[in-house]
């Protein structure tokens, strides 16, 4: 699969762990708040999202609010 092919919500989640990497916490939460979009904007308001996340979509909104408690020294 060329990069051109890939899902939009696979491009948004490699940026969005390129940003956590580099500890770029404003852009990670736009790009988190992208991801979500592109995850729930089938189906109109009243739908029900039924699709799981991925490993590693977990991972990286787990990896955003760990960086998320440490940016707000949250315990």
């Amino acid at each position: 699969m060329t990069s051109n092919d890939r899902p939009l919500g696979d491009r948004i989640l490699a940026a969005l762990e390129l940003a956590l990497e580099q500890q770029h916490l404003d852009v990670a939460e736009h790009l988190a708040r992208a991801l979500e979009e592109t995850l729930t904007r089938f189906g109109g308001p009243d739908a029900v999202d039924h699709r799981e996340l991925s490993t590693g979509m977990i991972q990286a909104f787990d990896r955003l609010e760990a960086m998320r408690k440490e940016a707000h020294r949250l315990p």
